[in-house]
């Protein structure tokens, strides 16, 4: 039986269903300066390999750790390298900063900037409705709606989202990231018509898309493993899903260790060469080097699943199928 990617009813400006890629901030040296360069190779590398499209500054973008200087630099430099279109986090949660981050996302990106997230600043509905129109009367910008009580240390129940997505018909999609995820989206696809995306590194996807997710909005080492996965699922169900997601497992659970999670997947990315140094900035905790043997192992694992399905992809006559 065939699965809809996206959930039914949507309304029609509903940002698109796919995989959003959440785009590191790549620095180098001891000064941990942005590398644009680094910057520019990431960025063309989620289009290479289909991404729907790309979120930056978002919070493992390290957009918190950045200058409004920087973060105009690495906004510029993506703009300039992609045609995808654009989710810009805004890291702020009072109304007056984030309208300005708003507006220089808007200067920058232009007609390429598809919504701007947001995060929950309150548990309470009215307060980040409140916040969300204040945004929107002065920006007219679209929202992504982000729950990650992790980064923005606000818990807000799933009830209580629903009403504020209700209440603004600007809020395009919602970024569900508190645990259990699969719970809220359930819930949450269920009672809006906008698109539900899951996180955190991609862990919860399978289930995530079976409660009704459109896609995930999340980053990884190994995009390519979200991009099939999410691809498969549209195409042909969870089977199909499961088989393409199974073999990166093991990196995806490796990647999203608490408190080191970013370090991790800065330095997988370095290893695969798409970044030349994985440096982050405090006060996040750089990588544990009793980690690297492990490290290898997942990596190597999902090096000979993306050159397997890569293979199959090119010899569409090969009958073996893959199974795990």
């Amino acid at each position: 039986m065939q699965q809809s990617l996206a959930p039914k009813n949507l309304a029609p400006d509903a940002l698109p269903a796919g995989v959003w890629g959440v785009v590191a901030t790549p620095f180098q040296g001891s000064t941990l300066d942005v590398d644009l360069d680094s910057l520019s190779e990431l960025v063309e590398h989620y289009e290479a390999i289909g991404a729907t499209g790309l979120t930056v500054l978002g919070v493992f973008g390290e957009a918190a750790a950045l200058t409004a200087e920087e973060r105009r630099h690495v906004l510029e430099t993506v703009v300039e390298c992609t045609s995808l279109p654009l989710v810009v986090g805004v890291t702020s949660l009072a109304t007056r900063p984030a309208i300005e981050e708003v507006r220089a996302a808007q200067e920058m990106a232009g007609g390429r900037l598809a919504a701007v997230m947001v995060q929950a600043n309150s548990a309470r509905p009215d307060a980040v409705t409140a916040h969300l129109d204040a945004i929107h009367r002065a920006t007219g910008a679209k929202m992504v709606l982000q729950d990650y009580p992790l980064a923005s240390g606000v818990s807000i129940a799933t009830a209580a989202l629903i009403s504020v997505v209700n209440a603004c018909p600007f809020v395009i999609a919602v970024k569900a990231e508190a645990p259990p995820t699969s719970v809220a989206i359930a819930e949450l696809s269920a009672a809006v018509d906008v698109s539900i995306f899951g996180g955190l590194g991609g862990q919860g996807l399978l289930d995530e898309l079976q409660a009704g997710a459109a896609g995930a909005m999340t980053g990884f080492s190994y995009p390519e493993a979200l991009i099939a996965c999410v691809a498969a699922w549209q195409d042909r169900g969870y089977g199909a899903a499961r088989i393409e997601l199974l073999p990166y497992l093991p990196l995806i659970n490796f990647e999203q260790q608490a408190k080191v999670a970013l370090a991790i997947r800065k330095e997988c990315l370095r290893e695969r060469g798409l970044i030349k140094d994985s440096g982050v900035r405090p006060p996040a905790a750089g990588f544990p080097e009793s980690l690297r043997a492990a490290m290898h192992t997942h990596l190597s694992e999902a090096a000979d699943a993306l050159g397997s399905a890569t293979a199959q992809a090119q010899s569409p006559a090969l009958t073996t199928a893959r199974s795990y």
